[in-house]
């Protein structure tokens, strides 16, 4: 999983700092995910698929489809 979201950042021309700002977050407390220090939190997985356009399958290693799935309402 961890390669994946370092993996879409730099496919998108960021830089760490530019992500964690995205998300709330230290630059910090992100490259702890990246390195795999820290676990992902959900809240936090769902807003990375969000902002890559992706699923959270596919940031897990579950599927190798990028295509995020149909959305549902809530």
């Amino acid at each position: 999983m961890y390669p994946r979201i370092r993996d879409l950042r730099n496919d998108s021309d960021l830089n760490q700092t530019e992500v964690a700002k995205m998300l709330g977050m230290s630059q910090t407390g992100y490259s702890k995910y990246e390195t795999g220090e820290n676990d992902v939190p959900t809240e936090i997985l769902i807003k990375l698929a969000a902002f890559y356009g992706t699923s959270v399958d596919y940031l897990l290693g579950l599927t190798t489809e990028r295509t995020p799935y149909p959305r549902t309402d809530r």
